[in-house]
């Protein structure tokens, strides 16, 4: 938008509105219903077939989202809005390298079919600083994982756990940031369960950190060995080792960076 419209750097308001038109588009078939899709409380139509989104942008920064004709999904003032909000920490001030982008007054309207105006997006001057992310290594993670159905799986999987938790401990194994967990159960919603019914199948799972492979690797060699030495009617292990690529964010002053842009022609 910058490039076509001839928008000056320092042009603080169509920058902030050119921030949330791009943040909005980023979301590509999210702004269409993926990931927005709930049965019976938020239905999306057709899925698998799902568009994408593109915006029809005029000088002053007034956007028009649409999609393309025959294409899945949907496009409304409900999607775009749970999209604005997507990753925002402030909607007063979303820092960015060109501008401090401020959708505090923004306004989603719908205009037709799949078609939505949005405008009233604004900014202030963009950071003294840039944020830049350090990759390092991290040490390993090890996992381990196995199955329980039928009558009792719950009990069974909660005893495994019990087991390889023990076990662990024995063999003095050099692993930290244990998590003990049954998927279905508690590996995502921690609360205790309340009224629900028994589940017919559990799958317990086992992870941790260490910082050699050999020592990540005790985590699954428990697990399988829960085939003859643990619960009855154990099946489907599966155990893994795997590297931690970590990442570190920071700011950096921006006077220190100097863009370039290198292209390769094959």
């Amino acid at each position: 938008m910058i490039h076509e419209f001839g928008w000056a750097a320092d042009d603080w308001e169509r920058l902030g509105q050119g921030t949330l038109i791009g943040h909005l588009l980023e979301c590509a078939g999210q702004l269409c219903g993926g990931y927005f899709a709930d049965p019976g409380v938020k239905d999306v139509p057709d899925l698998a077939r799902l568009g994408f989104p593109y915006a029809d942008v005029t000088a002053d920064g007034h956007a028009e989202f649409g999609k393309l004709p025959d294409t899945g999904g949907r496009l409304d003032a409900a999607t775009c809005k749970e999209q604005l909000l997507y990753e925002i920490l402030d909607p007063g001030a979303y820092l960015q390298a060109d501008v401090v982008a401020d959708f505090r007054q923004a306004r989603i309207t719908e205009t037709g079919v799949d078609r939505v105006a949005v405008r009233g997006g604004s900014g202030r001057p963009r950071p003294d600083t840039l944020k830049v992310s350090i990759s390092y290594e991290d040490g390993y993670v090890g996992e381990g994982q196995i199955s329980y159905a039928g009558p009792g799986a719950v009990a069974r999987g909660e005893l495994a756990l019990d087991v390889i938790r023990d076990r662990l401990r024995l063999t003095r194994a050099d692993v930290t940031d244990l998590r003990f967990e049954l998927i279905g159960v508690n590996a995502v919603d921690r609360r205790e369960r309340q009224g629900a019914g028994e589940p017919a199948e559990v799958r317990a799972r086992v992870a941790g950190r260490a910082t050699t492979r050999a020592a990540a690797d005790r985590i699954g060699a428990e697990v399988e060995a829960l085939y003859t030495n643990g619960p009855s009617g154990g099946g489907g292990v599966t155990r893994s080792v795997r590297n931690v690529l970590a990442v570190a964010s920071t700011l950096i002053d921006r006077a220190l960076v100097t863009p370039r842009v290198h292209i390769e022609v094959a």
